[in-house]
């Protein structure tokens, strides 16, 4: 993998200098973001302590992807595969917890608190191998992510859904007090521009997706839309690279059936901690888990808006790679 392409500060001083120097926009008219290493970032304190202070062990599985394309889907999928021997179906710890609980994110959960992350209980926490999560492009993971021979799955999503499943998501969070849903082709626009949490879309998922034609035994490109047409396949697919495949055993007892019906959003709608609790202060649990649909966006996008981002896409060059 490419090394980082800008230094990360390592002071106080040096990260005041930063931020001060790069350009700012507000996402949701209350949510600084950072153009930071070509990236639109919206925790750059956190991002920074985790590219400074963050070890990779070679065991480690990371769970990348843009916000709102599949990842608490992908989250609870992974955790199910690691732990189909570790416990009962009924006893499965996501019949008790978000899978953003079981499975955290590198940069806005473990170095949530930028000056003191909390890596000691990170280790007692998480079971071996430890699984990770983390919206970060691929320029901008720890050195110690690219170096070391860890694995990488990235789920993407149709840049469509992507967006509305992203604006509904953030009309819910508890701070939002201005923005309202008659402003969607504003921050459509604002989405093809590239402004828009760890955007450009398009330049986070090509990342990821040329790293694993060149690393395909460390990064996994799964698409949302081939989870939901191939589950049962897909599952098998997941397994094999993280080094866990599925028995023909398991298959003909239906463990890969049980594992989809575990993580089915129907499923974690039901589970208490999905309705009421919270991993994030800022909003609730609920509403990681809204439809999970292929092709949705019809009900809220013009052809006239779609048109504008596909041009984008063809501009950049992603006519090889098919969203």
């Amino acid at each position: 993998m490419n090394p980082t392409i800008t230094p990360a500060p390592t002071t106080e001083e040096e990260l005041q200098q930063l931020r001060s120097s790069l350009p700012k926009e507000l996402w949701f008219n209350s949510y600084p973001m950072y153009f930071y290493q070509n990236c639109w970032n919206i925790i750059l304190d956190s991002t920074i302590s985790c590219q400074n202070h963050f070890q990779a062990q070679d065991s480690d599985i990371f769970i990348a992807s843009i916000p709102k394309t599949g990842t608490t889907w992908l989250k609870s999928l992974i955790f199910a595969i690691f732990n189909r021997n570790n416990y009962r179906i009924s006893e499965n710890p996501l019949l008790k917890h978000n899978p953003h609980e079981l499975i955290p994110q590198l940069e806005s959960i473990i170095y949530a608190n930028p000056q003191n992350p909390d890596l000691k209980t990170l280790e007692k926490k998480l079971d071996y191998p430890r699984i990770l999560g983390t919206h970060l492009p691929i320029q901008s993971l720890p050195t110690s992510i690219k170096t070391s021979n860890c694995k990488i799955i990235y789920i993407c999503r149709n840049p469509f859904d992507t967006f509305v499943s992203s604006w509904l998501f953030y009309l819910n969070y508890d701070e939002n007090e201005s923005v309202k849903s008659n402003m969607i082709d504003e921050y459509f626009g604002k989405f093809c521009e590239g402004k828009f949490p760890f955007g450009p879309f398009e330049d986070h998922v090509l990342g990821y997706w040329k790293q694993s034609l060149e690393e395909s035994g460390k990064v996994l490109f799964v698409k949302f839309e081939d989870l939901k047409d191939d589950p049962k396949g897909q599952l098998k697919k997941l397994g094999e690279f993280v080094g866990y495949p599925f028995t023909s055993e398991e298959e003909q007892d239906g463990k890969i059936d049980e594992i989809m019906k575990l993580c089915s959003i129907e499923k974690l709608k039901e589970v208490e901690a999905n309705k009421n609790g919270r991993v994030y202060s800022f909003i609730e649990n609920k509403w990681f888990f809204r439809k999970g649909e292929v092709g949705d966006w019809v009900n809220y996008l013009s052809p006239t808006m779609v048109e504008r981002f596909e041009k984008i896409m063809d501009e950049k060059c992603c006519n090889g790679l098919k969203l």
